[in-house]
């Protein structure tokens, strides 16, 4: 029998962030890649670097780590210190799937994009020692039968656990985004009873929908969010802010135990909302919308971004203003980031204001990796850790405790966003 270990990386920078944030829940990719292995064929083990440490010194036949573009460097460190003990490395994830040429000359194996089927036979195919170099889904993989994830294999994660896909894809061409790059272009969904298995496969109460845009298939959402009904679950989702428009479908989210969305306002400006391309987003009417859902006893955890080429040193404040304005519960505050192969990225490095190709700075929240137009880079990141300062103030906090939709669970996470700042 050979020996797997997965790895779900974390840089020693962003680990420093999201420990001291504490409320992070637990990434997925590794659990449900560890629900394919063929235990007649590997032992497996996972390790996550949030709260784990990675054992170099314990032989494995094969190591098997997921990147994104932040981790890169990092990743590649790791791969290496494992080849060098003689373990066979396979890459995967976000950052390999556009920048291959980049990743081969620290793996023995890749697989780019999509891992569904591409996974599975490398597994078979390593373990019958004929597996390729490289492998990359040719269609779009059907979103069917996946196993469950290993959940059993996640360690320490009593209250951030729960987490859980039941679509892939959205609609929407934000130039700041790289799902376009990543995925095939096509909205996929899991069958209902199999999401709901998994689901009741969490041991905790609460749990994510880690999906890109959980109300991006209204009808779909709705037989989800119906089937809930009973399992006396809370939960959170990420969605676009147009989908919640319709009152029956905000309605049915709090019925289901819905206790807050993620929504992508990323600006107040609509000329940074063009800049964009994020279309769904009309700026007159955050208001409304969010009171709307507000009224329907769901917190709003706000995704604002810094940094398009419309901020001018202002915006920090303004934003601010306009949060508070808004009473939003929550804010995930980021700096906007180019991603490797997204048109923001394509535009800046033609216009050659691009500072470093060292892919630690592109990670959005400790580093700003391009010039701004109207700012030092050094005026972005102060104005953005300002920001995060002033909403995330214990008076701050303790105003939004009044609220009817702000309950414990938003309160804990404004503490972990709080404990977050650093400087």
């Amino acid at each position: 029998m050979r020996t797997l270990l997965l790895i779900t990386p974390e840089s020693p920078e962003i680990h420093l962030y999201r420990r001291r944030q504490f409320n992070n829940f637990v990434q997925m990719t590794m659990p449900y890649l560890a629900g394919y292995v063929n235990l007649s064929q590997y032992a497996v083990r996972l390790i996550d670097e949030y709260n784990q440490r990675i054992p170099f010194k314990t032989p494995f036949d094969l190591v098997a780590l997921t990147v994104n573009t932040p981790n890169a460097p990092h990743c590649y460190q790791i791969a290496d210190k494992f080849r060098s003990m003689g373990s066979k490395v396979v890459l995967g994830g976000p950052h390999v799937t556009l920048m291959p040429e980049e990743a081969l000359p620290h793996c023995d194996h890749l697989i780019c994009g999509e891992a569904e089927e591409t996974w599975p036979l490398f597994l078979d195919e390593f373990h019958s020692g004929q597996a390729n170099k490289m492998y990359r889904a040719a269609q779009p993989p059907s979103l069917e039968h996946i196993p469950l994830p290993r959940r059993d294999l996640i360690r320490r994660r009593l209250n951030t656990g729960g987490a859980v896909f039941a679509s892939r894809g959205c609609p929407y061409q934000c130039s700041f985004c790289n799902l376009k790059q990543i995925y095939f272009p096509t909205f996929r969904t899991r069958p209902v009873e199999e999401v709901i298995r998994d689901i009741q496969s969490i041991s905790q109460s609460h749990f994510v929908f880690w999906d890109d845009n959980f109300f991006c298939d209204p009808q779909y959402a709705r037989q989800i969010m119906k089937a809930l009904n009973g399992l006396n679950k809370r939960w959170a989702a990420q969605v676009s802010l147009d989908r919640c428009n319709d009152e029956t479908l905000l309605q049915q989210a709090r019925d289901s135990g819905c206790i807050y969305l993620f929504i992508g306002l990323e600006t107040f400006s609509k000329a940074g909302i063009d800049e964009a391309h994020k279309t769904c987003n009309q700026p007159e009417d955050y208001a409304e919308i969010i009171k709307n859902i507000q009224a329907h006893g769901i917190a709003v955890q706000a995704g604002v971004i810094f940094g398009f080429d419309s901020d001018t040193p202002n915006v920090f404040k303004e934003t601010l203003k306009a949060c508070r304005r808004l009473h939003i519960d929550g804010v995930t505050a980021s700096i906007l980031t180019p991603l490797p192969k997204t048109p923001l990225y394509n535009r800046l490095q033609e216009e050659n204001r691009l500072l470093t190709d060292d892919w630690a700075w592109y990670n959005g929240k400790t580093r700003v990796a391009f010039q701004p137009l109207h700012m030092s880079p050094q005026e972005l990141f102060s104005g953005y850790m300002g920001f995060r300062k002033a909403f995330y103030s214990l008076p701050s906090i303790l105003r939004r405790l009044t609220r009817k939709q702000f309950g414990w669970t938003q309160f804990i996470m404004n503490l972990g966003y709080r404990f977050s700042i650093t400087n």
